[in-house]
């Protein structure tokens, strides 16, 4: 009938403790089992099921309460961020919407001063509506974070880490801790990451928040959020939001999801490989005057990062301290496509101060130390010569075409065995990290 042994499944979950996050990814474990043992989940694309009799339910009955496809889906992001259960959002925004309405009226949120503009807006218009105070703070130092959580009743502490998009680092363990010792709920929004690459959970947080329409499933063809929660009475409370205010994911869009995460580990590996060649070649580019990349020694939180995560990831930012060169470059390149989000197969670049955090108002901006010719870019998938290249003959291009990017591009490629090696030094330490979770 599909189903295995008690024997045979006790030995399987045994071995299955083991396995790599990489073959996690591959090889689903939820309990819906599908008797026809299909290689891809089935797409339950339905809004009702069929009762036994009249007054009594099956295990579904209404897509908004429970869909299979989507317990899938919501299963094997528990395992992979390590939670009691997660939940499934119509996108990353429907998700930290969902943190809001834990956090009673008259409550307080303390968050970062460099956060996502879509986050910064609902808690800047939508939050003081439900009559809940938001204060923002510096979260790479966990002194400021206690100071603002002294003497006044916080009920949920939200961060990133890294920060989109200047990529500044929190130290995760040191904020959850603070939040803890002042009863407040501690959320990460880890979409920058994602489970591969970081595992917020393990360092004390009680909520993680993963943008599915990243990573997670990486082809830039659907929007979804991931909540994924420890502890019996908040997954209680967020399951009984996700019902009542109908915001879960649909169950093509679950099945996408699921799709995506069967490469999200050789994508992510592949892009983190392209960001770590792009930035150090953007570090030596006489235009950048600045370059936002956790990988890189020079970052202010390297070192606390790479303690942290197992890889510095494929997002990263540059200046020029020119508004009109960055727009220049941005333009100018072809193979970056000029777009909000990141995550994709494609190599993605934009203005974030006039897109992705537009919303944000520029004095607010300015005070938090975002500048307009802030560059992002999202490393993709592609021949990394190919994207040097495209980006060195826009930066060329931008900068009256001084530079001769053809000598740096031969000059990157002499240095490329020692980023290489950085990145297998990543590489082997994402490696032990599991290897370590196993033995625990």
């Amino acid at each position: 009938d599909g189903h295995e042994q008690p024997a045979t499944a006790a030995v399987h979950a045994m071995s299955r403790r083991s396995w790599s996050i990489a073959t996690r990814l591959c090889h689903p474990t939820s309990a819906k089992v599908d008797k026809y043992s299909a290689m891809s989940t089935p797409i339950f694309q339905t809004a009702t099921f069929e009762q036994p009799t009249s007054t009594t339910f099956g295990e579904y009955d209404y897509s908004r309460s429970g869909n299979p496809t989507r317990t899938v889906l919501e299963e094997q992001m528990a395992a992979l961020d390590g939670a009691d259960r997660s939940f499934a959002f119509g996108s990353g925004m429907a998700a930290i919407s969902t943190l809001l309405r834990l956090v009673p009226s008259g409550g307080r949120i303390v968050t970062g001063n460099d956060i996502y503009g879509g986050t910064s807006r609902l808690l800047g218009k939508i939050a003081p509506r439900l009559g809940i105070s938001v204060e923002h703070v510096d979260m790479c130092s966990v002194e400021s974070v206690r100071a603002a959580l002294v003497g006044v009743k916080t009920d949920l502490v939200l961060l990133e880490t890294p920060t989109n998009p200047r990529l500044r680092i929190t130290d995760l363990a040191g904020v959850a801790a603070a939040a803890r010792e002042a009863g407040a709920i501690c959320a990460v929004d880890n979409s920058v990451m994602a489970p591969v690459l970081q595992q917020p959970l393990a360092h004390g947080a009680d909520i993680v928040m993963s943008s599915a329409t990243k990573f997670i499933a990486g082809h830039s063809d659907t929007t979804g959020g991931i909540l994924s929660v420890r502890g019996k009475e908040l997954c209680e409370q967020v399951a009984f939001i996700q019902n009542a205010e109908g915001s879960a994911l649909g169950p093509f869009e679950c099945w996408l999801c699921l799709r995506g995460l069967k490469t999200m580990a050789l994508r992510m590996e592949r892009q983190q490989h392209n960001a770590w060649r792009l930035a150090d070649f953007l570090e030596r580019h006489p235009l950048v005057t600045r370059v936002n990349y956790p990988g890189l020694a020079s970052h202010p939180g390297h070192e606390l990062h790479m303690a942290q995560a197992s890889g510095p990831g494929s997002i990263l930012s540059f200046e020029t301290g020119d508004v009109e060169a960055s727009k220049a470059v941005v333009e100018a390149t072809e193979l970056f496509k000029v777009t909000v989000s990141f995550g994709s197969t494609n190599s993605l670049i934009s203005l974030p101060c006039f897109m992705s955090h537009a919303s944000i108002p520029p004095e607010v901006r300015a005070a938090r130390g975002l500048p307009d010719d802030l560059v992002r870019i999202s490393a993709g998938i592609e021949e990394i010569a190919d994207l040097i290249s495209d980006l060195g003959s826009a930066l060329d291009l931008a900068s009256g075409g001084g530079a001769q990017h053809s000598v740096r591009a031969a000059a990157d490629a002499a240095r490329a065995e020692e980023t290489d090696k950085a990145a297998l030094v990543a590489r082997v330490k994402q490696l032990e990290a599991e290897l370590a979770a196993l033995k625990r």
